[in-house]
């Protein structure tokens, strides 16, 4: 069998510690990629630069989110052996190629990204105005994608823009300066669910500043409190009345999390999914009792992720040493790039 000459590159931008939306939206499918091992190499991007894009004033909180993704991402799964983990501050070559690229993309095509006009529309983010850094945020995703010569980048929904001006720059770039790039496809979870998770507030995103999450490296405890106080289906006021699962982030958490083996331990009267969803829906099933259902499957998930995290966070030497060894391998694979796109650009003078 023909060696694969696939390279995945996944990223994650350190503005706080990772929930189970990120575990569900990005972690799980990175893994299970990783994991499968069909693939030349695969890169696990912790991108603080671009964490600083809307977090410029706080740079404390980027520098100490490092190590809490990287923690996370250890005990979700990433395995250092099969992944090349590394921080993109430390690698300058890619802030090089954002610059070159920056000549290929208009001020206009920019301004027309889905991805960066939903995320200006948060006016209070950008109150003293938007800075340049976050508006060529897409270019900038670009040098991180082919410095790495990555074809093959999972994402969510939201990021498929990205993903198309990244094919774009490459087209452009081999157009006027021959084949040099390669050209990225974008990998989006199987599971729709799963895509976006809601908070447990029932707003349409999790959010630190909405209190609305579910930590990794929440306690036993804190899960517990946080299902208890989900939000539910509103008309549903009595255990007999008929009940809305569509909306309803209880439901939604158990159609991504709930497994058979969920079932046959915490509510065997209900065989799958399915079943219970629909006896919900026809009434006569409590909120109470989904909850306790929902808190027991969520602390069977969690608890090996939490136990994981906990023993490498009582050596962070080991941890930065990781993400050391794993910058110094990418930078190499970045400076041939640099030296590959200089030279398309005769900018090789002294070569």
């Amino acid at each position: 069998m023909a060696e694969s000459k696939n390279i995945v590159l996944t990223g994650i931008r350190p503005t706080g510690a990772l929930h189970i939306g990120h575990l569900v939206g990005s972690l799980y499918s990175n893994i299970e990629i990783q994991n499968r091992g069909d693939y030349a190499r695969m890169y696990g991007m912790i991108a603080d630069a671009q964490g600083l894009t809307d977090n410029f004033d706080n740079p404390d909180k980027v520098h100490e989110n490092v190590m809490e993704v990287a923690l996370d991402m250890l005990a979700a799964g990433y395995d250092p052996d099969k992944t090349v983990m590394f921080i993109q501050s430390e690698i300058s070559e890619l802030t090089e190629l954002t610059f070159y690229y920056m000549n290929l993309v208009t001020v206009a095509r920019l301004q027309r990204n889905p991805t960066v006009k939903a995320e200006i529309a948060q006016k209070e983010k950008f109150s003293g105005g938007i800075p340049v850094g976050f508006f060529t945020y897409p270019i900038s995703q670009a040098a991180d994608i082919t410095a790495f010569n990555a074809n093959i980048v999972p994402v969510g929904d939201d990021q498929l823009p990205m993903i198309e001006q990244t094919a774009e720059i490459v087209h452009k770039f081999n157009s006027i300066y021959g084949e040099t790039l390669i050209t990225p496809h974008a990998v989006v979870p199987d599971l729709q669910a799963a895509a976006r998770l809601p908070g447990t507030d029932g707003n349409a995103k999790m959010s630190k500043s909405l209190n609305n999450c579910i930590y990794l490296k929440d306690s036993a405890d804190e899960i517990a409190a946080k299902v208890k106080t989900m939000f539910t289906d509103p008309n549903h006021l009595r255990v007999e009345d008929p009940g809305n699962t569509k909306d309803n982030p209880v439901f939604i958490y158990l159609s991504v999390f709930a497994k058979p083996e969920h079932f046959a331990a915490f509510m065997p009267e209900y065989a799958n999914y399915e079943e219970l969803a629909a006896h919900y829906e026809r009434g006569g099933l409590g909120d109470v009792k989904v909850k306790k259902f929902l808190n027991s499957v969520l602390q069977e998930t969690l608890r090996p992720i939490r136990e994981r995290r906990e023993t490498f966070a009582k050596d962070p030497a080991v941890v930065i040493e990781i993400l050391r060894r794993g910058t110094m391998a990418a930078r190499a694979v970045a400076a041939e790039t640099v030296s590959r796109v200089k030279r398309a650009m005769k900018l090789n003078y002294f070569d």
